[in-house]
């Protein structure tokens, strides 16, 4: 293999300190990979539109990244849910839907796709548990973050002892809303106000859903950072959905985030 063809995930420096000998992790951008055009680089999103043999090809890059056999990288058929399920040595390649995992089982990676949604990665590096969420809007407005952490208690995790840490996801600077996205918010908690700020758009705003996700990881009492990094802007490195959209292109390739607990 070309050494052009390895990946280069970008790395959380809070995980890489406190959880590196009992995990590794990588926020995987679109280098290293074979796909073309809209797709090019390290798409891994089975639900696209890519070449099917493509996408095969850029997981199974993911997973040798970890050293791990492409059938030991798992990833779950994401819904904006607040669900979460556990992956176990009996993982069998299923993809269920749900927007986050949670594992004790070394060699096993847990992976979550994102294209403007905030990828978060967990760990508690004393019980060797970790975990992986999918939160966009909907998921961090209605539990998936929280939910993952009480998944991560079920396997012997202490909510003090987790870190967690937000990837590359769409910021406020990009991310415009209608006057119906925000009375959804103020709706859950008048206090959410303050994730909003007027945009140039009269009636519309600018949310902040990386301060959101940040501040409801600390609430539940992990400690949590935000790599800010802006997915929309940075088409070298990134796919983004809402980009895409506004470009009227047919569709978008997705990026992966990931974490296991080494053997």
């Amino acid at each position: 293999m070309k050494d052009q063809a390895l990946p280069h995930p970008i790395e959380s420096p809070l995980l890489a300190e406190r959880a590196g000998k009992a995990a590794r992790h990588g926020f995987f951008t679109r280098t290293g990979g074979v796909s073309e055009g809209i797709y090019r680089g390290l798409n891994v999103g089975l639900g696209s539109q890519d070449e099917r043999e493509n996408v095969h090809e850029n997981r199974a890059r993911v997973a040798r990244w970890f050293a791990v056999e492409p059938d030991r990288l798992a990833t779950v058929h994401q819904i904006h849910s607040p669900d979460v399920v556990v992956v176990d040595e009996g993982y069998d390649g299923a993809r269920p839907q749900a927007d986050a995992m949670v594992s004790n089982t070394p060699g096993v990676v847990l992976g979550v796709l994102a294209a403007d949604c905030g990828p978060i990665l967990f760990c508690d590096p004393e019980a060797r548990v970790v975990g992986a969420a999918h939160a966009g809007w909907k998921g961090a407005l209605y539990g998936v973050l929280e939910n993952t952490i009480a998944a991560m208690e079920k396997l012997g995790a202490k909510r003090e002892n987790i870190i967690a840490s937000l990837g590359p996801s769409i910021s406020h600077r990009n991310y415009e809303v209608g006057p119906e996205f925000v009375e959804r918010f103020l709706g859950v908690d008048k206090t959410y106000e303050r994730y909003f700020k007027p945009s140039e758009k009269p009636g519309h705003a600018m949310f902040d859903l990386p301060g959101l996700t940040t501040q409801r990881l600390k609430d539940a009492g992990v400690t949590a950072e935000n790599l800010d990094i802006c997915t929309y802007p940075d088409e070298d490195r990134f796919f983004s959905y809402r980009r895409t959209t506004h470009r009227q292109e047919p569709d978008y390739g997705r990026q992966i985030s990931a974490i296991m607990i080494r053997g």
